[in-house]
């Protein structure tokens, strides 16, 4: 077996293995849901505090895993709250007025502490300590309201199966497609494999994922299709912005945890990106 074939069976068992992963933690509960997210933000976080290093930056990388493990619990007691105690308007508002007070005392604490680490560049260590939390943490909390607003404030895990379901659609069909007859580049400067016909069949997957899901999940045809067109353009922006990220640093891959992958940004970048987007999206057409 030559290099080629044996890195592609690499990529598809560690591929495999990751379908797994996450379609079985959502699946089995909200807690083990929980948990998937955290390791992906506390590995999110890791590899982006990492490029802010090769950058030449210091980031407040202990403050920032707290903080952004902060978040995401506090958005999981809400997330619960209204799913299982759907009149407990009063206690899920305080603790998300808590979350906000929370945010407003964690950029001054970054100042202070910014004052004893003799750091060349302390108003990039405070930006990118902020941004690994924008970037990673705060989208990932977002996620835990999508699947409820989908279920009309019911916990349901297939509504958010399909989410994930219409983003790897979109990979995959800009890859066949874009492998097949792309010709016209897309972002040249940034990634210059992608092209605009790949693009294009990549909005066709997802948005026909989207019907798909529509049908299944016996919701309304038009809400998912926009919502999967929305999912599918701001991916590939999400897509984007991890190639610069990693085109400032001159490195490949975020990081190695998955064999043939790349690490946790350059298999959950399309996701991350397109969560806040969704989330607005499906505030206003469902609510």
């Amino acid at each position: 077996m030559n290099d080629k074939m044996k890195n592609l069976w690499v990529r598809s068992l560690s591929g495999a293995i990751l379908v797994v992963v996450v379609l079985g933690a959502i699946l089995w509960s909200k807690w083990s849901f929980a948990a998937l997210l955290m390791a992906i933000l506390l590995g999110g976080e890791w590899e982006f505090y990492r490029m802010a290093q090769k950058a030449g930056y210091s980031p407040q990388k202990m403050l920032g895993y707290v903080a952004g493990a902060i978040i995401l619990m506090v958005a999981f007691i809400i997330m619960w709250l209204v799913d299982e105690h759907s009149s407990a308007s009063t206690q899920y508002l305080m603790i998300a007025v808590g979350l906000v007070l929370y945010i407003m005392m964690l950029i001054p604490v970054m100042f202070i502490c910014e004052l004893y680490r003799k750091s060349p560049t302390p108003i990039a260590n405070i930006g990118s300590t902020l941004m690994g939390i924008v970037y990673v943490a705060m989208p990932l909390a977002l996620l835990f309201f999508i699947p409820l607003l989908l279920g009309r404030g019911v916990w349901s895990p297939w509504a958010l199966i399909f989410y994930i379901f219409i983003i790897w659609a979109n990979d995959v069909c800009a890859y066949l497609v874009g492998m097949s007859i792309g010709k016209h580049r897309l972002f040249q400067r940034i990634s210059p494999k992608k092209s605009w016909e790949g693009f294009v069949g990549g909005l066709v997957g997802a948005m026909g994922m989207g019907y798909v899901a529509s049908t299944f999940m016996e919701g309304t045809h038009a809400i998912w299709i926009g919502m999967a067109l929305i999912a599918a353009v701001t991916g590939v922006f999400g897509d984007l912005v991890e190639s610069l990220l990693k085109r400032s640093v001159d490195v490949k891959d975020s990081g190695n945890i998955l064999p043939g992958h790349g690490g946790w940004l350059d298999r959950f970048d399309a996701l991350l990106l397109s969560i806040p987007f969704v989330f607005i999206y499906l505030v206003f057409c469902i609510n």
